[in-house]
């Protein structure tokens, strides 16, 4: 071709004109979809925590209020106040409390009436006796038996603590799952509502035969795709929300909406370093707080094994009436009746049962409760830097796919729909392009939610209400 001829030069200035209108054209639509919902795949702008639920399909505020929504934080303390399993679980501090109140119970009197009679041998003799023992506990018994049953309930209350921990994760992980599929869903949802708007141009094109019909064969395939993909998001997220129900005890057609981007969710403050992490596990974690109880309780029933070698002591008092009769008298038959007070104390005498059996067994249980509890302090630090890493490597990964690969691949669809809108492109190239978008979006999203898992490993892990986030 000659460039020189008038032909060529205006082939050159075309294509020339069509290359500029291309790129003004991708900075208008780029400006384009900042402010409205022809792109919509950005997760800044488009995703769950828009400021207002204005701009929210009415498929996404079914599920969706950034209003009106229930946080995680609200959902916790839903399951603290009404999950069955933990409701039944806390009446284990009310028997607790019985049994602390029996321990203080001193011994109660014992009441003895006796009577002996000689009528069926011929005697009138006759004899009535009223006694009382009373039972002494020495060897500090009792104060051994109450540090026991106390050492006993504040175990059962550390129990229960590390049963709202662990549901507290049960929730977190449910809700992040809620929030993951509940993102898939939205951004599915605007990439298919984009194609529609594509279709009607794309139409457009075939009616003026400037377009072939297979164009919008292949288009109208896809938005096939993307509604059977939204379809299957919807009973993910649906399932997810059952979930998170029956957690937190409620009805399965009570209406749930979150509140929470899974881009910015409400977690707490990750500490500043491993360390400090570390030191609020082992200070005040409710399972090591419970070994440290467990091995309290070993120690207070070992010394009530000691306290019980003691004899048992009893004092007892009596009063005894005889009557005696005398036949064989020249006067006749004579009555005599004495009346009786005795004293006594009873000693048991420790030859053969000295509790032995009892004191070898609770020094064991000392020994094995001591173990245990060092075992777990060290099985906490490593849960605590194993979930501290996953985090930060979570965090990392999620900040170097946000900035670099969503970024440019919303740049790329954004250039190429514009191209395609003048000519420039086919329909495949731009089907292409929006599916790998999507699948960016798809893998941005595991690991915004492998981040946020790791946040609520970490905060499981750690165990100690932290200082929350701005909300």
């Amino acid at each position: 071709m000659n460039l020189y001829s008038r032909d060529g030069v205006a082939r050159v200035y075309i294509r020339a004109l069509g290359l500029a209108l291309i790129v003004v054209s991708a900075a208008i639509a780029s400006a384009q979809i900042s402010s409205d919902r022809t792109i919509a795949i950005s997760h800044v702008t488009y995703g769950p925590g828009t400021s207002t639920s204005t701009s929210l399909s009415p498929l996404i505020a079914l599920y969706f209020d950034p209003l009106q929504g229930v946080s995680s934080a609200d959902l916790i303390k839903r399951a603290l106040a009404a999950n069955g399993e933990l409701v039944a679980a806390r009446l284990d501090i009310e028997r607790a409390r019985g049994r602390l109140r029996q321990a203080g119970l001193r011994p109660n009197p014992i009441l003895e009436v006796e009577e002996m009679t000689g009528k069926l041998t011929g005697s009138r003799d006759r004899e009535t006796s009223v006694g009382i023992s009373i039972p002494f506990e020495v060897g500090g018994k009792r104060k051994a038996r109450i540090e026991l049953a106390r050492a006993e309930l504040e175990a059962s209350e550390a129990e229960i603590a590390n049963r709202e921990r662990q549901l507290t994760s049960e929730v977190l992980m449910q809700y992040g799952e809620a929030l993951a599929a509940l993102r898939e869903l939205q951004i599915t949802e605007n990439l298919n509502d984009l194609d529609l708007q594509t279709t009607r141009f794309v139409q457009a094109r075939v009616n003026e035969g400037d377009t072939a019909p297979l164009e919008l064969n292949l288009l109208k395939a896809e938005i096939d795709r993307l509604r059977s993909r939204k379809v299957l998001l919807e009973g993910r997220l649906r399932v997810a929300l059952l979930k998170l129900k029956s957690l937190v005890g409620m009805p399965s057609d009570e209406p749930l909406r979150l509140r929470e981007d899974l881009t910015a969710p409400h977690l707490p403050v990750v500490p500043a370093s491993l360390e400090s992490a570390v030191e609020i596990a082992i200070r005040t974690r409710p399972d090591v707080r419970l070994a440290r109880l467990t091995e309290e309780v070993a120690q207070a029933g070992y010394r009530l094994a000691r306290a019980q070698s003691a004899p048992d002591v009893a004092f007892t008092t009596r009063y005894t009436v005889e009557r005696t009769s005398f036949d064989d008298t020249p006067i006749g038959v004579l009555t005599d009746n004495d009346k009786l007070i005795s004293f006594g104390v009873s000693v048991g005498i420790p030859i053969f049962n000295r509790n032995q059996g009892a004191k070898s067994e609770a020094a064991i249980a000392v020994s094995q409760a001591r173990t245990r509890r060092e075992f777990l302090e060290q099985v906490v630090k490593s849960e605590v830097a194993s979930a501290y890493a996953r985090y930060e490597a979570s965090r990392n990964a999620a900040a170097i796919f946000e900035q670099g690969v969503i970024a440019r691949t919303n740049e790329n669809v954004r250039a190429i729909r514009a191209a395609y809108e003048l000519g420039e492109f086919r329909i495949t190239d731009l089907i292409t392009e929006q599916r790998r978008l999507l699948d960016s979006q798809r893998e941005f999203t595991e690991a915004l939610a492998e981040q946020y898992r790791a946040l609520a490993d970490l905060q499981t892990a750690i165990g100690a209400p932290l200082t929350e986030r701005e909300k």
